[in-house]
């Protein structure tokens, strides 16, 4: 269904919703037209419709469903990566193992984000639904000023820690939108180059994550497993916060261990990036490296801030790489990242420091 006609982009967010139900559509209408930031260009009932529209009118958004007839969700991915390849694509995926699933091959296949479903077919569940679905395709649909060449940066580099603190003991990892493709391109070059503990929190539910871990190790070339409760830390170890649990560092007896919680979301997460860098500076000091990754928000600058007070070391993405530059721009305003870097240069950087051989 046509809303719009297409025309050149401005500074609203220009969205197209392609789902099957009629209902879903609807109610998608109603809720993108209230808000003046975005232009629902277009809505699709099936995935053939969505590539054709998507080439002709080229959206800054698509929010896209998985069962669809003609075409499905899965196998248009390729084709809309092909007819608008600036568009970027949220999932909308249903939080039950086989939306799990087909939800982290999306991501494989170009897929920029996604969006769990309501489990609650009640008034607060779509509420929560709705406030999350705006966030996002404003977040992803943000037009960025072009860097202007001799500009300063918004933010001050700290100065690298001193050099005789040695290799760091653990590196832990931040990551939210955009993260699942960030976590593969950092991780691939270096992960099997590193023998130290690699903790990650990436934010998905509880559902993803298992499924998460295991595209992850496949694609990185190391295994990777959702961490457990007491589990003694080793090197080698390659571990991903389980969804819907905090995960910490505690010292026993021992050695350094893992400590899952259902506390109280941190920064409306958990997993949160906090409560993993806060805890890893107690427990190791100057000996850990933090990077934090794409993603909506500021979770990560708090803990990145712990890190600094304890001699640690911390590195972001730069806003360019970033699918959003919200964590990393928080820890990078904030002045505690030594370096701001596209995603191949902190790679770089990373394994550098986790040898010892960066001061």
């Amino acid at each position: 269904m046509s809303l719009a006609p297409a025309s050149s982009p401005g500074q609203r967010i220009r969205v197209i919703i392609a789902d099957d139900s009629a209902v879903v559509r609807g109610l998608m209408r109603r809720w993108l037209e209230a808000d003046p930031r975005i232009d629902l260009v277009c809505l699709c009932a099936d995935g053939a419709q969505a590539v054709a529209e998507a080439a002709a009118r080229k959206p800054d958004i698509m929010l896209l469903d998985v069962e669809m007839p003609k075409m499905d969700g899965l196998a248009a991915l390729p084709e809309l990566r092909r007819a608008a390849p600036d568009m970027r694509i949220i999932m909308a995926s249903a939080l039950t193992a086989k939306g799990a699933n087909t939800t982290i091959r999306a991501l494989s296949l170009g897929a920029t984000d996604y969006i769990a479903k309501p489990e609650a077919s009640g008034l607060s569940g779509a509420e929560a639904y709705r406030k999350e679905l705006i966030e996002k395709i404003v977040a992803l649909g943000v037009k960025r000023a072009p860097a202007v060449p001799g500009r300063a940066p918004r933010y001050s580099l700290r100065q690298p820690a001193p050099r005789h603190i040695g290799k760091p003991a653990a590196l832990v990892i931040a990551s939210s939108t955009g993260g699942p493709a960030a976590l593969h391109a950092f991780l691939q070059p270096i992960v099997r180059r590193i023998d130290a503990p690699i903790l990650i929190v990436q934010h998905m539910p509880a559902t993803f994550t298992s499924f998460f871990a295991v595209k992850l190790g496949e694609q990185v070339g190391k295994p990777c497993r959702e961490a457990t409760d007491g589990h003694v830390l080793k090197n080698g170890d390659l571990l991903l916060a389980p969804g819907d649990f905090h995960m910490r560092i505690a010292k026993a007896a021992n050695g350094n261990t893992i400590k899952l919680d259902k506390s109280e979301p941190v920064n409306f997460c958990r997993p949160a990036a906090d409560p993993l860098f806060e805890t890893a500076a107690a427990a190791w000091g100057n000996k850990v490296l933090a990077v934090v990754l794409t993603g909506m928000g500021s979770d990560g600058k708090n803990g990145a801030g712990r890190v600094v007070e304890a001699g640690g070391r911390v590195i972001v993405q730069d806003e360019a790489s970033s699918v959003v530059w919200g964590m990393p721009g928080a820890v990078a305003t904030a002045g505690y990242a030594e370096a701001v870097k596209p995603l191949t240069e902190l790679s770089s950087l990373t394994l550098s420091m986790m040898n010892g051989d960066a001061a």
